[in-house]
């Protein structure tokens, strides 16, 4: 089957493309070796398949960070077919930097200049067949947001295919085309499928694993100690050389107005990423946001999950007694399997909701904009501005706001990031907070729920900055970061993105979960002749020693400390936990009542705050391990949440109880 891969810098519309591209024909996975996302998705052409693999988002193919490694090891090792680089129209000049990178690379490429509807809006004026010839590569206009022109880059990959790649027409100076023929010549033959013109020019750039790659052949330790002992930044001397061609290229090729066409996005961020308004304005936003998911989420569709599961719960109890079922099948089914799966499953409008509102925030450039309004209070805290992106990704999931921080180049800035996302509240945390939140406070949910999210990224702040001054000593690498212009968001796109981790969240609940109700009711029924559920029980037992660690809390009963104990596994687990041993349904009226019966409003905040904060679930802590390579990161990540989150719970019960509450 034919490759074709997809590279371009961030915000450039590749995932978009790849989107039009594949439709739902899709999935994602992790590079083999590295947790960098990898997706893959088929299309079909002309009664051919392709397969088309969407690499990490880059400005750079050196190796400077895991994306960029990925991506130009895919392209080498992995031998696509074709190269689809993917061009912001209305950035042109920075987009074509990596298009050198690829030339130098000598893979068959053809441009995707994306985005030409807003380079229209700016007065770009780009000339396509002059831009075309000087680079000697096949360009295609498209607006992959509206699927223009997508046709006919599928058509002009296709062909590629069979045509010869574009020749480099850089030209680099007599001194550097000097050093490149010689290398060249010193590695004839032996450069194993990588272009000695390629490997030429990243020798003379410094780049450590080419080197590496190389070091030890005929003559070659000779010609780098050669290299080096010249007075000259090759590194340098190439950059400038690339650029230069570029901006040959843009001068002939490209007109921009005169002066500066005030867009819609700059009128907008002169308020949202203004010194003063930015943070309010993003708290304002991500308030609303909560207010409006328990409104659409939970007024107009909680209760349509919710029936179904009683309904379903109402037909297998009739089926299993109408065939004589045993007690224990029943029990099983009714209150293990339906009870607490289910109990989890009655949020799954809610989730999607939140999912469906911050995919919007993403899709219109505005997640982008927070970041760089919360650089400031970042860099303040001793921390890299690119960290908040890591811990907006954290809000969907832990596991891939940890894989967010590859994008770090300092070992400190990724560390810290590393170490205090946990603190996000994904969302697997939200069915715990909705139920408490049912329970208790139900006319302000939106408030308190934006007051958990607050919390947590208070709790990362403060953590970072004592990281900052303890463990992970020096000083923050520069912020830099391209702010995309406002779009207007693909519905399509948001949707999938929707889907996707609403899946995400099914699966679990369908194999983790199930898996962790299935043994708990088990122990919650023995030994033999105890009554279920309670706490003579063998699970009764486990949580009656657990228990008095969480007495100063205000919650140390058996049921609430084996829900934690079950929601490290996954925290989707505390709810069907709670469903367990609490309610024994899948009735989310049923859980509330019992929920109000265990709890006060008191303990109610002080066991959220708890389920904020803890220890992260498995998948974390794994992903951590693999992360930095080392069990004892993986230790401290279970070990260190779990305190702060008994302190401030414990606090919070503790103040609350001397007031009077």
């Amino acid at each position: 089957m034919r490759t074709i891969a997809l590279v371009g810098n961030p915000n450039s519309g590749k995932t978009t493309l790849f989107n039009a591209l594949t439709g739902s024909n899709q999935h994602v996975g992790n590079w083999p070796g590295v947790t960098v996302e990898k997706k893959e998705g088929k299309l079909r052409f002309n009664d051919q398949l392709y397969n088309v693999v969407d690499l990490p988002g880059t400005y750079s193919l050196g190796a400077y960070s895991e994306d960029e490694i990925v991506a130009r090891d895919f392209i080498i090792q992995g031998n696509p077919d074709v190269v689809i680089n993917v061009v912001d129209a209305t950035n042109i000049e920075r987009n074509l930097y990596l298009t050198t990178q690829l030339l130098e690379m000598g893979t068959k490429i053809v441009i995707a200049l994306n985005m030409m509807d807003e380079a229209k809006l700016k007065k770009i004026d780009i000339n396509l067949n002059d831009l075309s010839k000087q680079l000697g590569i096949p360009i295609i206009s498209t607006v992959a947001s509206k699927r223009k022109g997508i046709n006919e880059l599928i058509e002009k990959a296709v062909d590629t295919i069979n045509e010869d790649a574009p020749v480099n027409k850089i030209s680099y100076g007599e001194e550097i085309h000097k050093e490149i023929e010689e290398l060249k010549k010193l590695l004839e033959g032996r450069t194993e499928g990588y272009s000695s013109d390629w490997i030429a020019i990243k020798i003379l750039e410094g780049d450590e694993e080419v080197i590496n790659h190389v070091k030890g052949r005929n003559h070659v330790n000779e010609r780098l100690i050669a290299i080096k002992d010249k007075s000259v930044d090759w590194e340098l001397e190439i950059v400038n050389k690339r650029y230069d061609f570029i901006n040959n290229i843009i001068e002939k090729s490209v007109k921009k107005p005169d002066e500066t066409v005030v867009t819609l996005t700059d009128k907008i961020d002169k308020a949202v990423t203004n010194k003063y308004l930015g943070i309010p304005i993003f708290a304002l936003i991500m308030y609303m946001i909560f207010q409006l998911t328990f409104v659409i989420g939970q007024d107009l569709l909680g209760g349509i999950v919710e029936s179904w599961i009683e309904s379903l719960a109402v037909i297998v109890s009739s089926f299993l007694y109408a065939v004589n079922s045993p007690d224990w099948l029943i029990s099983f089914l009714i209150e293990g399997i339906i009870g607490g799966v289910g109990a989890v499953l009655v949020f799954v409008p809610l989730i999607m909701t939140l999912y469906f509102f911050l995919g919007i925030l993403e899709d219109t450039g505005y997640m982008a904009r927070a970041a760089y309004v919360m650089d400031g209070v970042m860099r303040a805290l001793g921390l890299h501005g690119k960290t908040f992106i890591s811990m907006i990704v954290g809000f969907g999931c832990n596991v891939p706001g940890i894989m967010a921080t590859r994008t770090l180049e300092n070992k400190k800035d990724r560390m810290i990031a590393l170490l205090i996302n946990p603190f996000m509240s994904c969302g697997a945390r939200i069915p715990i907070y909705l139920v408490f939140i049912a329970a208790f406070f139900e006319s302000n949910g939106g408030l308190v729920l934006f007051s958990l999210y607050l919390l947590g990224i208070l709790i990362a702040l403060i953590m970072g900055k004592l990281f900052s001054k303890t463990l992970f000593k020096g000083e923050s690498s520069h912020f830099i970061m391209e702010l995309p212009p406002y779009r207007l968001p693909s519905m399509r796109s948001v949707l999938r993105d929707m889907w996707d981790k609403v899946w995400d969240f099914l699966k679990r609940a369908g194999t983790v979960i199930f898996a962790v109700v299935t043994l708990l009711w088990i122990l919650s029924r023995f030994p033999l002749g105890v009554v279920p559920y309670s706490q003579e029980s063998i699970l009764g037992k486990i949580g009656s020693i657990i228990a008095p660690i969480f007495a100063p809390a205000g919650f140390g009963t058996w049921q609430a400390s084996v829900s934690l104990f079950a929601g490290i596994a996954a925290k989707e687990a505390v709810v069907a936990v709670l469903g367990m041993v609490y309610a024994g349904s899948s009735e989310g009226a049923a859980l509330i009542s019992a929920v109000q019966g265990a709890f006060t409003p008191l303990t109610a905040i002080s066991f959220m705050v708890m389920t904020l904060l803890y220890t992260p679930c498995a998948a974390t802590i794994a992903t951590v391990k693999q992360e930095t390579k080392s069990n004892k990161w993986a230790v401290f990540i279970a070990i260190y949440p779990f305190i702060i989150g008994w302190i401030l719970s414990v606090i919070i019960y503790q103040i609350g109880s001397l007031l009077g509450f």
